[in-house]
């Protein structure tokens, strides 16, 4: 007897409210080609960001080059982008079924998917889904049995950009989060208060400024 043959399809996606930490929700359909009852799925997804499959105004060029170095050199740079790992459990269903795949989001821009989702200006990009587990199912006896779904079971998405910047803007209005080593802290912080700074803020702004660097609207 054959093990029950899956499909996935990535539908929409939406920004997860009221949720202690940013995420985006994916909806996804997760489709029974075969006459099993499926009882649940353990499923384990891999998501990359497909980077090479959309196009680059010159003004994205200029703010993707931290991430992919000068455009000449993008031919080489330029490759799939992991964005992250997660698991759900997939419930009870018999020919098709709707689950939500929650993606954590962080505006640290020391993650390689928050300085490209910044440094993209609008439209869409290319996201691949690559999904792994284990389906327990029930046979044509009524045994209960388990199958392992491979990696290349996958979807594609084109998510709007739109998207992510909603979902930045819902939980980090008008904020941009960076991570600092300790001892860069410390030197930060020990220079704001020298110099009387109330804020951090102001203390980058006089720093800036000392080297020269014009203030921007």
């Amino acid at each position: 007897m054959n093990s029950p043959d899956l499909t996935f399809r990535i539908e929409n996606a939406g920004v997860l409210r009221f949720s202690v930490a940013p995420h985006i929700v994916f909806k996804l359909c997760v489709t029974n080609d075969s006459p099993q009852t499926i009882h649940t799925i353990i499923l384990r997804t891999q998501v990359q960001i497909e980077v090479s499959r959309r196009r680059y105004s010159p003004d994205e060029q200029r703010r993707l080059s931290d991430l992919f170095g000068p455009p000449a050199q993008w031919g080489e740079t330029l490759r799939s982008m992991l964005w992250t790992n997660t698991s759900i459990v997939v419930p009870s269903f018999e020919q098709s079924i709707a689950v939500d795949l929650q993606l954590p989001c962080t505006f640290d821009f020391n993650a390689s998917a928050t300085k490209y989702f910044s440094g993209i200006e609008g439209g869409e990009v290319p996201v691949s889904f690559y999904f792994n587990g284990t389906i327990f199912y029930s046979s044509e006896d009524g045994a209960l049995r388990a199958a392992h779904i491979s990696w290349d079971k996958e979807a594609s998405y084109r998510m709007p950009v739109q998207v992510w910047r909603t979902l930045m803007d819902t939980y980090y209005p008008n904020i941009a989060w960076l991570s600092l080593r300790r001892d860069v802290f410390d030197r930060l912080y020990e220079y704001k208060v020298r110099h009387g700074l109330p804020t951090f803020e102001e203390a980058l702004m006089k720093i800036l400024e000392s080297k020269g660097e014009a203030r921007t609207a």
